[in-house]
């Protein structure tokens, strides 16, 4: 090694960001090592580097003693003294050890540990821009994919995204370009890993985010989000302001809004419903495309009971119960349907309500009121 090293490091320090002195600390520690296993040595050593000039010296250090065990280890006291008369028993004296070839191992060595620790520092600023991405969407383009992963190239790193994670309705090819959700970043020996998603609610609510302006400054919050990715979702948003309409915010003019992100979404039928408070308002909102006669609410269990029209039955369950599930989910509550003809058998509704409920109707948004995109017999069908 010499002074041109020396630069070489002051180089990668400015261009890099790592510190050259943590570098020399390590190729000192990993010259100690090379020393021991290339001179068959047992000895207690100290490598120092040179700052200036790049110079590698090898020092054995020996503690003082008055009888010496141990000469690899250990010096007597009159030996100490002949190099220094200041030394006394329990000192610690170094001699100088270096070998005559140990320049062509010092500079191996070092190479060995700049380019490690170079990879070490690249790969910790990788992990630090990601990590606080995490949870965030970012778009890649798709490399390859085997039996367990599809490959995104996110630009410093390469994503991973596990089949079970891929939209069903989605198929991926060389060089596609994709917005996916970082669900988790973790450090590991190879570097950052980084799992990314399609599946994942809260794509769709980074979506939103990016698609309308009243979301990403506050204005209009995201409250909760249900998802069967590829198919259909809700998404409950809420305005402290009560001249602001949130759902109006989401679907945006002509449904302009919510058509680009179901278009990222390849055709996912989205459902943009009223938040509120009031559980009863909030499930029959939730329920959404379909009309809610009576809500009945067992805050113990966590129950609604919903009672709605008869020709309503088969959208307020949905297809293989979709709808119900999503509204379920988005809500926290669970969710128990019955027509209006079996509540009257039952004995469960009552003329009063009838006319409450009728009078104030949900206000929920979902694409087939907003451009007529969802025919929702055919999306639901029949019970």
């Amino acid at each position: 090694m010499n002074s041109e090293f020396m630069e070489a490091l002051a180089t990668i320090e400015k261009d890099k960001g790592i510190d050259k002195e943590i570098i020399l600390e390590a190729i000192e520690q990993a010259l100690i090592t090379g020393y021991k296993r290339n001179f068959n040595s047992a000895q207690n050593v100290r490598v120092d580097v040179d700052r200036d000039v790049g110079t590698v010296r090898v020092f054995a250090r020996k503690e003082v003693v008055e009888e010496v065990f141990d000469a690899r280890l250990e010096i007597s006291l009159e030996e100490a003294q002949q190099i220094n008369p200041l030394y006394e028993v329990d000192d610690v004296v170094e001699i100088e050890v270096t070998p005559r070839d140990f320049g062509r191992i010092a500079a191996q060595t070092a190479k060995q540990v700049v380019t490690q620790r170079v990879r070490e520092a690249e790969r910790g600023i990788i992990y630090s821009d990601f990590i606080d991405r995490e949870e965030d969407i970012m778009t890649g383009i798709v490399q390859r994919q085997d039996h367990r992963f599809i490959y995104v190239d996110l630009g410093k790193v390469e994503a991973l995204m596990p089949l079970s994670e891929q939209m069903p309705t989605e198929s991926y090819k060389h060089n596609d370009r994709i917005k996916a959700f970082i669900t988790k970043v973790e450090r590991t020996t190879k570097g950052p890993q980084i799992m990314i998603s399609r599946t994942h609610p809260g794509l769709l609510k980074r979506l939103f985010e990016l698609e309308v302006p009243e979301i990403y400054d506050g204005t209009v919050e995201v409250k909760s989000v249900s998802r069967e990715a590829g198919e259909r979702s809700k998404i409950a948003v809420h305005a402290e302001d009560e001249e602001i309409d949130p759902v109006g915010s989401c679907v945006g003019q002509r449904g302009q809004r919510v058509q680009t992100i179901v278009d990222e979404l390849k055709g996912e039928k989205i459902d943009i419903v009223r938040w509120s408070e009031d559980p009863k308002v909030y499930v029959a909102n939730a329920l959404s495309p379909s009309k809610v006669i009576k809500v009945t609410v067992n805050e113990e269990e966590k129950m609604t009971q919903v009672i709605v029209p008869d020709y309503q039955l088969s959208l307020a369950i949905g297809k293989r119960g979709q709808n119900a599930r999503l509204a379920a989910k988005l809500t926290g509550w669970k969710i128990d349907i019955k027509s209006e003809t079996e509540a009257e058998e039952l004995g469960l509704l009552n003329e009063e309500d009838t006319e409450v409920w009728q009078a104030e109707e949900p206000e929920a948004v979902s694409n087939e009121d907003v451009a007529g995109w969802l025919d929702a017999d055919d999306d639901y069908g029949e019970k």
